[in-house]
Parts: C-alpha cells; sequence; structure tokens
C-alpha cells in the first residue's frame, strides 16, 4: 500500500476533526512495515530538551520517517512517538492510542499546536504517566482529560485531532516533546527525582541511545 493510499483512509468528521479510529490496524501494519526501528533517546539528550524544527518539506523523507516512527514506536511498546524521541528535530508525532472507552486512535500530527481549553472543560486527571524517553519510570501527573490538536498530516493538510481519558494525555505528552518538555519537567523536584532513580534502577526493554 502506497503512502497516499494510506492516508487517504483519514477522513473528517462533521466538526472538522480527523476520523482517525478506522483501519487502524491496516494503517498502522502498513507504516510499520515500511519502516526501520531506531533506538530511543533517552533524557539528557540535548535533542529532547529544545523546540523542535517545524516541518516545512512534506514529501518522501517525512514520509519515511513518519515510517520509522511507527516501527520505532511498535518495537519500544509505545502508544505515541515524537521525532526526537528517535534524535530528529522536526515536530512531528504519531500516535496509536486507545482511550479510555478502548477505542483506538492511529495517526501523524505535524507542527502540532494544542489548543488552551476554556475554564469549564478543564477537568484534569491525575493517573500514572510514563515516556519512552524516561524508561521504566512512572509518576502520577494531573493534565486535562480532553485535549485538542491542531497541525498538519503528512501531506501538509490542516487537521484538528481530539482526545480523552488516555488518549488526551497522549495528545498533550506527545506535543510537550516537541517543544522541548518531558513529563518530568511537569513535576515536582522530589517526584522528578524518584522518576529518574526509577529510570536508573530499571532496566528498559528496548534499545536507547547512550548520552554522551
Amino acid at each position: 500500500m502506497s503512502q497516499q493510499e494510506t492516508d487517504g483512509r483519514i477522513g473528517v468528521d462533521d466538526e472538522g476533526f480527523v476520523v482517525d479510529t478506522e483501519d487502524c490496524e491496516a494503517r498502522e501494519a502498513a507504516y510499520r512495515e515500511r519502516g526501520t526501528s531506531r533506538p530511543i533517546t533517552v533524557v539528557g539528550n540535548p535533542v529532547l530538551h529544545k523546540e523542535c524544527k517545524d516541518v516545512t518539506e512534506f514529501d518522501d523523507e517525512l514520509a519515511k520517517l513518519i515510517d520509522d516512527m511507527f516501527a520505532s514506536q511498535k518495537t519500544a511498546e509505545g502508544v505515541g512517538l515524537a521525532a526526537n524521541q528517535i534524535g530528529v528535530d522536526l515536530k512531528v508525532f504519531v500516535y496509536d492510542c486507545p482511550d479510555d472507552d478502548g477505542k483506538r486512535h492511529t495517526g501523524v500530527v505535524c507542527n502540532p499546536v494544542l489548543e488552551e481549553l476554556a475554564p469549564e472543560a478543564r477537568v484534569l486527571d491525575d493517573s500514572n504517566e510514563g515516556c519512552l524517553s524516561v524508561p521504566t519510570a512512572y509518576a502520577s501527573l494531573a493534565r486535562p482529560d480532553y485535549a485538542v490538536v491542531r497541525g498538519q498530516d503528512a501531506k501538509g493538510n490542516p487537521i484538528r485531532v481530539r482526545g480523552t481519558g488516555y488518549f488526551a494525555r497522549c495528545l498533550q505528552h506527545e506535543t510537550d516533546h516537541l517543544y522541548g518538555y518531558l513529563y518530568i519537567d511537569r513535576l515536582s523536584k522530589r517526584d522528578r527525582k524518584d522518576a529518574l532513580r526509577q529510570m536508573e534502577e530499571g532496566t528498559p526493554r528496548y534499545e536507547t541511545v547512550p548520552n554522551a
């Protein structure tokens, strides 16, 4: 299946949000099978701690990066992956993530911007959060249980993606990555130290890039 055919499966609902819940298994497999898994960068690597560059070229090179990101995400058993997590300084993330109702969402967002929620729409969820770039560590982090991200798809078309529950957390987490923030940067000093201790004591299940 070609990249164009894969992208063509994504539609838009009546409210202008991308329909990312259809043909998830086939779309994810198509990306992944074309891609090559890469090792994951971890906290301390400079590419994770700065804002990434905007995507300006929606070309075959970007398509190949997206394929590799889906392959890398699958290898690491993640539900979302930002480009800088495989060492690439570009604002793009992929996801293959369920929401709290068990509905699977699969897609790509380039140049994401998290939309500000109205105060009445902000209901905080303080569930545990983890990160492939902070392997084996988890911490409770309060985030809104609803999120809307606007950006572009792999062809440069404008899109909006919305999520609830766990998927909302994923959208916020991955957008944070592309602006230089890890989830541990939003923790108290004590909780951040504890997460780094968990990481130091654990052994990741996937290949990582050693920090210089």
